[in-house]
């Protein structure tokens, strides 16, 4: 395993599969990110407005490299139906060396 900080999984939660998918293509098309898992049916209890929550969600798993994550954040939340959505980066200490590559390949390639 290759050490490292330059690489991020990026967790989001959607209300559906089908806005989650729009988030991933929405990331993808514009090279935010080199992939993005879905994980349906996850069910999220929360706080929201002094209430306590429950619901169905969709979590995004997306790995892509720090120097991207400030046009993430905004591509989501010009995207996303949520007033307040999930997003948050949480740094990846190593990996092995053949799929980080292949992940800064696929997000700094020229269509």
């Amino acid at each position: 395993m290759k050490r490292t900080t330059k690489f991020t999984l990026v967790l989001i939660t959607a209300p559906d599969v089908k806005t989650a998918r729009k988030l991933a293509t929405t990331i993808l098309r514009h090279r935010l990110a080199a992939c993005v898992n879905l994980v349906p049916s996850i069910e999220s209890h929360y706080w929201w407005q002094g209430k306590l929550e429950r619901g169905q969600e969709v979590l995004l798993i997306v790995k892509t490299i720090r120097p991207r994550l400030t046009a993430l954040e905004k591509a989501i939340l010009k995207n996303h139906p949520y007033d307040t959505p999930e997003i948050i980066a949480v740094p990846l200490t190593a990996g092995t060396s053949r799929y980080l590559a292949w992940i800064e390949q696929s997000i700094t390639a020229r269509s």
